[in-house]
């Protein structure tokens, strides 16, 4: 293991945490959250929380839910100015 790897060991969960997402929000890196999304609802689990694991999955079914419908009417029609600036933002 190397020497910067031994020091993250050392770091509390919270400072990790705060550290990770940090620098994802730097890399502007959705995947390590959405990763995280997914991986509240087993964490909770993990811990005893079954009734708040239940509650997460069911709000991440949900935000998956509406992904999939934000292309079709209404709210495609709502999120239109969404769909605009990210098309013409440069890259």
């Amino acid at each position: 293991m190397g020497l910067n790897q031994e020091r993250l060991e050392d770091l509390s969960s919270e400072e990790l945490h705060d550290r990770a997402v940090k620098l994802a929000l730097h890399r502007r890196d959705a995947g390590f959250f959405w990763r995280l999304l997914s991986d509240i609802p087993a964490a909770e689990a993990a811990i005893g929380n079954m009734k708040r694991s239940e509650t997460d999955l069911m709000r991440v079914f949900g935000l998956v839910t509406d992904f999939l419908g934000s292309g079709e009417g209404e709210l495609a029609d709502a999120l239109r100015p969404v769909y605009l600036d990210y098309l013409r933002a440069p890259e």
